[in-house]
């Protein structure tokens, strides 16, 4: 049973106009990549990165090495890596005692900061 006359459109210029467009995209992109040129690493950019890692490194090193405050109102402090091993294996002689000694510091630490006087707007 035939329905009647079909009529299908040739598509085979879709076809090549998606083919050119995708040459032309290509072209571009190639022109753009070789048309911008990225700065090199010069000598000056790598003694600048050097010196920045180099302060970074100092900072790790003296956070890992020294006591210092984390937060005073807390009373946190920071230990030096051997002296927190030590005063761990000392605490944890008696496990009972340092597992409440851990869980009074844990609430300690998460317990909400001190509230301070709010500052008197100047429009008031």
């Amino acid at each position: 049973m035939n329905l009647g006359p079909t009529f299908e459109k040739p598509v085979w210029h879709i076809g090549i106009i998606f083919a050119v467009a995708g040459l032309l995209f290509v072209v571009l992109v190639v022109a753009v990549k070789f048309s911008v040129a990225l700065p090199a690493i010069d000598a000056d950019r790598a003694a600048v990165r050097a010196k920045a890692l180099a302060e970074i490194r100092a900072t790790e090193e003296k956070s890992l090495n020294m006591a210092g405050w984390i937060d005073q109102d807390r009373n946190l402090v920071r230990l030096p890596i051997d002296l927190a091993l030590q005063k761990a294996a000392n605490d944890w002689k008696n496990p009972a005692a340092a597992r409440a000694d851990l869980v009074a510091r844990a609430e300690k630490v998460a317990a909400p900061a001190p509230k301070t006087a709010p500052k008197p707007s100047a429009f008031e």
